[in-house]
């Protein structure tokens, strides 16, 4: 830039490329030792190291982003790496990324990560379009991957029905559906089945929860959406991660749903026993009336008719 046979011979120069705060930290770094490093600048602080080739400052940067890593920030931390050869760096991004995968994919930064599936190459055309199809219409098109959520959790997937029977038609005007429950043995809870439509296919909105019942302490939740075919069948939702239920303690299984009218269950069972048809093991569900505001489901009729778990 200043020597040289391509040497500017202006009086100014400008750097249109590098932001004043970074190149002021550059400058006070060359001259007096000083690290000037803050989360707004640090990323156009190392981009200023990197062009004008200053590796200690590089060092200080990239030493910082490792002391700032976290879930919330790790998927814009490694497009970052990546773009500035920082492969150390880029592995403790996705290090921190396999730790914490839940945390970091509900994060703000996961939806602007460089790579996206979908112009990655990874799947062809016609699954992409097959798979945009699955999640814009209803009722939704077969799609050849699995289409229920992964589970951290060993073993087979149960799940038991309280009702004998389906009827039509169950209301909704913003009160939860609750049930209390208990279980002789301790699982894992990872999602219920709920009614759908009477009217056809269509979506809902719902927030489901599992409280324990003597503490009033909220064990998991999930606000999410469902989409049904208009049959009696029921439709999964899930939790986000699975909630611990222990031997012979009371919870409140709940289920908020924002719709048009639905099938319900009738015929109610107090208990329930699923049988593990490889080991014969038995897990005995008990339910009971939740009092208070319910939406009138019971034992004997009403909503949340499975639920989902593991042993």
């Amino acid at each position: 830039m200043f020597n040289g046979g391509m040497a500017t011979t202006s009086t100014e120069i400008e750097l249109p490329d590098v932001e004043p705060a970074a190149f002021l930290a550059l400058l006070k770094f060359l001259y007096s030792d000083e690290v000037q490093i803050g989360p707004e600048t640090v990323m156009t602080t190392l981009y200023t190291a990197k062009k004008y080739a200053v590796p200690a400052l590089e060092a200080h940067c990239v030493e910082f982003l490792k002391k700032n890593l976290r879930a919330d920030n790790a998927f814009m931390l490694l497009t970052q790496a990546r773009l500035f050869d920082e492969p150390q760096l880029a592995s403790l991004c996705l290090e921190n990324i396999d730790k914490n995968t839940s945390d970091a994919i509900n994060a703000e930064g996961f939806t602007d990560i460089d790579l996206g599936p979908a112009q990655s190459g990874i799947l062809t055309d016609r699954e992409v379009v097959s798979l945009f199809l699955h999640f814009t219409v209803n009722p939704k098109p077969r799609v050849e991957f699995i289409d229920r959520p992964r589970c951290c959790l060993r073993g087979k997937e149960c799940s038991i029905s309280r009702f004998q029977q389906v009827e039509s038609r169950w209301g909704y005007s913003g009160t939860s559906d609750r049930i209390r429950f208990s279980v002789n043995k301790r699982i894992f809870v990872v999602g219920f089945g709920l009614y759908g439509s009477i009217h056809g296919p269509t979506d809902y909105q719902v927030n489901i929860q599992i409280i324990h019942t003597d503490s009033n302490t909220v064990l998991g939740q999930n606000d999410t959406g469902f989409s049904c075919d208009g049959s009696s069948n029921t439709f999964r939702v899930m939790f986000k991660e699975p909630v611990e239920i222990l031997p012979n303690v009371n919870y409140t299984a709940c289920a908020t749903l924002k719709g048009p009218d639905s099938h319900y269950g009738t015929k109610g069972l107090r208990k329930v026993i699923h049988e593990s048809p490889t080991t014969g093991a038995k897990t005995c569900f008990t339910f009971c009336y939740a009092a208070g505001n319910n939406n009138g489901t019971s034992v004997e009729d009403g909503q949340i008719p499975e639920i989902i778990f593991y042993t």
